[in-house]
């Protein structure tokens, strides 16, 4: 059910993206052969982007964060169950025990990534480990570890992949009629070419934004998605305890975050541009299953 939701989600911004782009070409007048290839050129970078970012995702993690790597051997009995408590988990989903590791911080964080279910990183702040009960950081392997069967990476990596086709195409075939349209009898005027990049480049912008509702969307599901797959890996009461100390001793990024979508915790504020619920939120549907 959770996957048919996932694939629903995915048809629809795909049909909505095909709706919105045949709009835009009725009123410009742009041979469609020339639309079709500028459609390819703009899905080629669009998805490339996307999936060259997947791809490096674990290698890029490992060297931002300085995560330490752990297993089943380490010397340090807290880490060790960590370890050990994931690779249950992983026993049980069926899948291969996912790279673990640790990272130096005060925040109450975690997060999953990596370009498939196999070929993935769990990290965790030492933050984390320091003020969780075994429980409560069981709750949030399970959490991480409810990311990694579900998928979410690869289909997170998909959405923003169309988001990004969408966006280059729809800011090019634009400026395309802008400058169609500014022209006289003769072909003369238009935006000229440091017009057009820069009517390209400001609609990019307002389109992201737009596009980053429905991604906002997403991605929240995601995350109430994930809690309740922990709390059926370790219990309800466990991931509840797990999010409120992780609200309670939040201490937000000091620079910008590129792993912020993936981590438990964002602290973003309600809107409809949130990557995450509010843990209130999150921690009334645990309470309500």
């Amino acid at each position: 059910m959770q996957g048919l939701k996932r694939i629903g989600f995915y048809l629809l911004i795909n049909f909505l993206v095909v709706m919105m782009l045949s709009v835009i070409l009725a009123f410009v007048p742009m041979p469609r052969s020339q639309a079709y290839s500028l459609l390819i050129f703009c899905a080629i970078f669009g998805f490339a982007g996307s999936f060259i970012s997947l791809a490096l995702s674990k290698f890029m993690a490992k060297k931002a964060y300085k995560i330490q790597l752990i297993n089943a051997n380490t010397p340090d009995a807290r880490a060790r169950f960590l370890y050990d408590t994931i690779a249950q988990m992983a026993q049980h989903e069926g899948i291969t025990t996912p790279e673990v590791g640790i990272y130096p911080a005060n925040d109450v964080n975690a997060f999953a990534t990596g370009a498939s279910k196999n070929k993935s990183l769990m990290a965790f702040s030492s933050g984390l480990l320091e003020r969780l009960s075994d429980d409560e950081v069981a709750a949030v392997a399970g959490h991480e570890m409810t990311h990694i069967t579900q998928g979410d990476m690869v289909s997170m990596t998909l959405v923003m992949g169309l988001v990004n086709t969408f966006v280059m195409f729809a800011a090019r075939i634009v400026a395309t009629g802008l400058d169609l349209a500014l022209r006289n009898d003769k072909g003369r005027g238009g935006l000229g070419f440091m017009g057009y990049y820069l009517v390209v480049m400001l609609l990019q912008n307002v389109l992201m934004l737009l596009a980053m509702i429905p991604v906002s969307y997403y991605s929240r599901y995601r995350e109430y998605r994930a809690d309740r797959g922990a709390a059926e890996l370790t219990g309800a009461g466990s991931m509840i305890a797990a999010l409120q100390k992780i609200e309670q001793y939040y201490r937000p990024a000091a620079k910008q975050d590129s792993f912020a979508l993936a981590k438990i915790n964002s602290k973003s504020k309600t809107s409809i541009f949130a990557t995450h619920p509010n843990i209130s939120d999150r921690i009334e549907r645990l309470r309500s299953m």
